[in-house]
């Protein structure tokens, strides 16, 4: 076998070692996810606003100042860290700081969020965007999420209940399945 050839030989062994490593950490890491170090919980995650007075800190203890104040109980929020008792919190507006892990709740809401803000979010009477269309909803509106199947999510709050397609919702990630 000339020099040449062998080369060729070694560097596709070598190319084949390496799509090997990829793929099986490819694999294994989707088979992995983050979850937070205290909770044991996905990372990140969606929960609510338990009271409707929430205090949003700049770090993850009270000697932190208070950047800003939620008045809203309902209010969908993204944990993307935690720290001991504290979870670092983002809203639909991209605000983000810490609070207390009590403040927070398991319970599922989303918030109406169209691909421009001036148009309408609509509420279908089935998971079929041929259903009749119950209402529409403007940005910003804060619904109780029931259920998601990946594509639908069932929601209610005051005066409606219905089904939108779920990227048009902040609070469920896409594909995401709510039971």
């Amino acid at each position: 076998m000339t020099k040449r050839a062998q080369l060729r030989s070694w560097t596709a062994a070598l190319a084949t070692i390496a799509i090997g490593l990829i793929c099986s950490g490819a694999s294994g890491a989707a088979a992995e996810f983050a979850t937070g170090p205290k909770s044991g919980l996905p990372l990140p995650r969606f929960v609510s606003l338990k009271p409707d007075r929430v205090n949003v800190r700049g770090g993850p203890t009270r000697d932190h100042e208070v950047t800003f104040v939620y008045t809203r109980a309902g209010l969908p929020v993204e944990i993307t860290a935690e720290s001991d008792n504290w979870r670092r919190i983002r809203d639909w507006q991209g605000s983000e700081g810490w609070v207390y892990h009590s403040m927070l709740s398991g319970r599922r809401t989303a918030v109406a969020m169209p691909k421009d803000k001036s148009d309408l979010v609509p509420l279908f009477e089935e998971s079929d965007s041929h259903s009749a269309i119950v209402v529409r909803l403007q940005a910003g509106v804060l619904a109780s999420v029931k259920r998601c199947s990946g594509a639908w999510c069932r929601i209610v709050g005051p005066g409606f209940d219905g089904w939108a397609v779920q990227e048009q919702l902040w609070g469920v990630y896409p594909n995401e399945t709510v039971e």
